[in-house]
């Protein structure tokens, strides 16, 4: 993998795990220590990978997951299994 893969896969991560997070470039700059055409660059790949969007105001935000299918019983594919008594 990459360098830009490595961070580009790092910044998905984080938005996955911060489901809300909104941040300008100056902002996503200072959070990964990142130069601004570093920063600019990558954010514009996910961008075009339709990973992010940007905001009216130019904030970059996740793109929304598509909703969980049902599965068996009324579960979705995002529920985890309950675990059985031994």
């Amino acid at each position: 993998m990459s360098d830009d893969e490595t961070l580009a896969s790092r910044i998905r991560g984080e938005y996955l795990e911060m489901p809300g997070l909104s941040l300008t470039c100056a902002q996503a700059c200072r959070l990964w220590q990142l130069d601004d055409a570093t920063c600019r660059a990558v954010l514009r790949q996910l961008v075009t990978e339709g990973f992010l969007a940007r905001t009216a105001s130019g904030a970059f935000v996740a793109r929304l997951l598509p909703p969980a299918k049902a599965g068996p019983r009324g579960t979705s594919r995002h529920d985890v299994p309950a675990r059985r008594a031994s």
